[in-house]
C-alpha cells in the first residue's frame, strides 16, 4: 500500500469510531489517530495533554490543525500523523469540521476523504445507547456539521456513506476499494444528502 491515510469525516453517531474498528479488523494496518486533548470529556482514543502544550506545538508550526469543542481543545499534529506513517501504519482520523479535514488533508499522504452522514434521529438514537452525558451538545454539533457541509458544498470527497444505509463492514469494504484503486476526490451533492 502506499503511504496513504484516512480521513472519516461527519457529525456525531455517523459511526467513525464504529467503521475505524472495522478498517482496524479488515486490515491491521490501519490505526485510529488519537489527538491531542486538553479538556473534560471523553479520553478513550486521545492523547491527553494540556492546553499550554498545544498551542507551545501551534506556535512552533507543528500542528495540522487545532480546534475546541464540548469545552475541549483538539489538536491534530504532525509528528503523531507522521509516526503512524513511519510505523507503516494507515493513519484514519477523525475530523468533524470541514476546513479541518481539508487542512490534514495538506500533508503529504495518499488520503482518502470519506464524508459519513445519517439523520439526526439517528444521531440521538446512537448517542443515547452508547450512554452518552451531553446528546444535548451532540444534537447541536450535528446541526453544526450540516451548516458546516453546506458552507463548503463545494469540497471534494473521495466518498459519501449514509451510515443509516450501509453497515459498518459494507462502508468499511468501500473505504478500502477507494484507497486501493487510487479514487478521486470529487465534489458531491451536498444540498441532496443534508436535505
Amino acid at each position: 500500500m502506499i503511504p496513504s491515510g484516512v480521513i472519516l469525516y461527519g457529525p456525531p453517531g455517523s459511526g467513525k469510531d464504529t467503521i475505524t474498528r472495522e478498517l482496524a479488523r479488515l486490515h491491521p494496518d490501519f490505526a485510529l489517530f488519537e489527538r491531542l486533548k486538553a479538556g473534560p470529556g471523553r479520553t478513550t482514543g486521545y492523547r491527553l495533554t494540556t492546553a499550554d502544550h498545544i498551542e507551545e506545538l501551534s506556535s512552533a508550526g507543528e500542528l495540522l490543525y487545532h480546534n475546541a469543542r464540548y469545552d475541549a481543545e483538539y489538536a491534530i499534529d504532525r509528528q503523531g500523523v507522521a509516526a503512524l506513517v513511519d510505523a507503516g501504519r494507515v493513519p484514519v482520523l477523525h475530523m468533524g469540521q470541514v476546513v479541518g479535514a481539508s487542512a490534514v488533508a495538506a500533508f503529504p499522504l495518499h488520503w482518502i476523504r470519506v464524508l459519513l452522514w445519517c439523520p439526526l434521529d439517528v444521531t440521538e438514537s446512537r448517542s443515547f445507547d452508547r450512554g452518552d452525558e451531553d446528546v444535548d451538545a451532540r444534537v447541536k454539533v450535528w446541526h453544526e456539521t450540516r451548516e458546516d457541509l453546506l458552507a463548503h458544498a463545494s469540497e471534494p470527497w473521495t466518498l459519501t456513506i449514509r451510515t443509516d444505509q450501509l453497515s459498518p463492514a459494507a462502508s468499511a469494504n468501500a473505504i478500502v476499494a477507494a484507497l486501493t484503486s487510487n479514487a478521486p476526490a470529487e465534489s458531491q451533492n451536498i444540498g441532496e444528502l443534508v436535505g
